[in-house]
């Protein structure tokens, strides 16, 4: 990051590292995607997902790489399981890391991301997250608490042009783009496909006889980064659930933002994760959780009463 940047001091440096991570796998990912040498392993820890050599190396990279800035840790990658790193026998801080997300696109050079959320246990909430976007001139969406305990949210390109965001939509249902992670044909795209009560409401006129409801695909955090930056109003998970490196980054920086998450009971989604204790963060890494992110809370009620779930 440039030296006038207005990130907290922490959030910047490790906006600087994953800008660098990104610098580092985008050649390996392009050539992967021209030669077709994807370096699939099988996903022994996550049978359903698509593994590579790129998540592994990532996993590995990052590791090393956050102890020059936070001496003491336990990381909590995806492809891992929890771990103590440095000297500090029982750390504040948890590091959460997504190496990367949708690699299965990403090793065709389509869309890739990488998250990494650091969490204050003593505070027992996020103070920094993340989302890097390794292929588009948007590349990075910030959440941080900066040293008046203020939860603020910036988005970078990749000319270091800084922008706070904090005016997510104000759209209600008929007017929205709406996103979801569509794209497994049994476990997401036919759910949503018999959402009728949904996809009537989103088709409904909402000027004259103008239909402005839209159905997007989008993936992972950075769906609900979108939604902070107002660039979609609101993203669903209902089918399947999100596991916590795909939502919690992203949902910090909704929330910095000022926007809405909450769960299918219409209950807002704690920032708190109860990582406790190393069994307690190992445990948080099992559940999924489904969702509605909205840009205001009037477009994500009228979204979860149209649901049938």
């Amino acid at each position: 990051m440039s030296d006038e940047t207005s990130l907290p001091d922490l959030a910047a440096r490790i906006a600087d590292l994953v800008r660098e991570m990104m610098i580092e796998i985008r050649p390996r990912l392009v050539h992967a995607a021209l030669s077709g040498k994807r370096g699939e392993h099988e996903n022994l820890r996550h049978s359903d997902n698509f593994l590579s050599d790129f998540d592994l190396w990532m996993h590995q990279r990052y590791k090393e790489a956050i102890v020059e800035h936070i001496p003491s840790f336990v990381y909590a990658s995806e492809e891992a399981d929890p771990e103590v790193i440095g000297p500090d026998s029982d750390p504040d801080l948890c590091v959460l890391v997504d190496p990367l997300d949708t690699s299965e696109l990403a090793v065709r050079g389509l869309y890739g991301y990488t998250h990494i959320m650091i969490y204050s246990r003593a505070l027992a909430r996020p103070i920094v997250s993340v989302i890097g976007d390794i292929f588009h001139h948007i590349q990075l969406y910030v959440g941080a608490r900066d040293k008046d305990g203020i939860d603020r949210a910036f988005m970078i390109t990749a000319d270091r042009a800084e922008y706070v965001l904090d005016q997510p939509s104000q759209a209600s249902l008929s007017q929205a783009l709406v996103t979801n992670y569509l794209m497994r044909p049994d476990a997401r795209f036919v759910p949503l496909a018999r959402q009728e009560d949904f996809l009537a409401a989103l088709s409904a006129p909402s000027s004259g006889d103008k239909k402005k409801g839209r159905v997007g695909v989008d993936f992972g955090s950075v769906s609900l980064c979108h939604v902070a930056a107002g660039m979609t109003d609101a993203t669903i998970e209902f089918a399947k659930g999100f596991a916590i490196w795909d939502l919690s980054p992203g949902h910090y920086v909704l929330h910095a933002a000022g926007g809405t998450v909450i769960d299918l009971h219409g209950q807002p989604i704690s920032l708190d994760y109860g990582f406790d204790s190393l069994t307690d963060i190992a445990a948080a890494m099992n559940p999924r959780q489904k969702f509605i992110a909205a840009g205001n809370p009037g477009l994500a009620n009228e979204i979860l009463k149209t649901l049938r779930v």
